[in-house]
């Protein structure tokens, strides 16, 4: 298992090349897989699942991609996760809901060492967070998942809201969800930095997955 870090700005087009290239080696036995922190300038991607509606201003730059899910912002201060993991050989039957609850785990088990309660929510994608804590009405997305398995190799992942400036997420309705908003570890006024941030979600990465068998978790929104 290999760990990446990176500390400027990736540009999207490159980590997709990348991705496509290490699955493929991954797959054929050539490499060991991989999770990568990166951040993004600011761009768009689109998921498999993506309405022509739900971008509402393209403002920044747009790709189009082979992950599920709908439209996502990238950009500074937002950390991406990209996961590269050989599920056929973590499990004996393969499970992407198992792949799933694992990266849900993973974001929660982060979040949690900076005092912030993230959760699954029936019928949504993603970590949530309760505002009312926070002495503000409703709910927001802190973190997005989306993925993409080939041959049961998996690549793309996750980002977690770090300090984005949350106005480039209204150029798109994310994820679909109009009735949403966003939230970042800096809205709910959580001091961090960015290596601790790091360090966390290679720990609880670790946490994670690391034991080789991915065994579903207790996920008891996804039904």
């Amino acid at each position: 298992m290999e760990y990446i870090v990176s500390s400027g700005h990736v540009e999207y087009q490159d980590a997709h090349d990348f991705m496509e290239q290490r699955v493929a080696a991954i797959r054929d036995g050539a490499a060991d897989e991989a999770m990568w922190l990166l951040e993004h300038p600011a761009l768009y991607t689109a998921g498999s699942s993506a309405k022509d509606d739900d971008l509402l201003d393209a403002r920044f730059p747009v790709y189009q991609t082979g992950r599920g899910g709908q439209y996502t912002y990238h950009g500074p201060g937002q950390r991406v996760g990209y996961v590269m993991l050989d599920l056929k050989a973590r499990q004996s039957a393969p499970d992407v809901k198992a792949f799933i609850c694992k990266l849900e785990e993973w974001l929660i088990r982060t979040l949690a060492e900076f005092g912030i309660k993230g959760e699954r929510r029936e019928g949504r994608v993603g970590i949530w967070v309760d505002l009312k804590p926070y002495g503000r009405v409703g709910e927001a997305k802190i973190a997005a998942i989306g993925v993409r398995i080939r041959r049961w190799v998996t690549f793309h992942g996750v980002s977690l809201n770090l300090d984005p400036d949350l106005d480039h997420f209204n150029g798109i309705v994310p994820c679909g969800l109009a009735a949403f908003g966003v939230t970042s570890l800096k809205d709910l006024g959580v001091s961090f930095t960015k290596e601790a941030v790091d360090e966390a979600l290679r720990r609880n990465f670790s946490a994670v997955f690391d034991g080789g068998a991915i065994e579903t978790p207790r996920c008891t929104q996804h039904k």
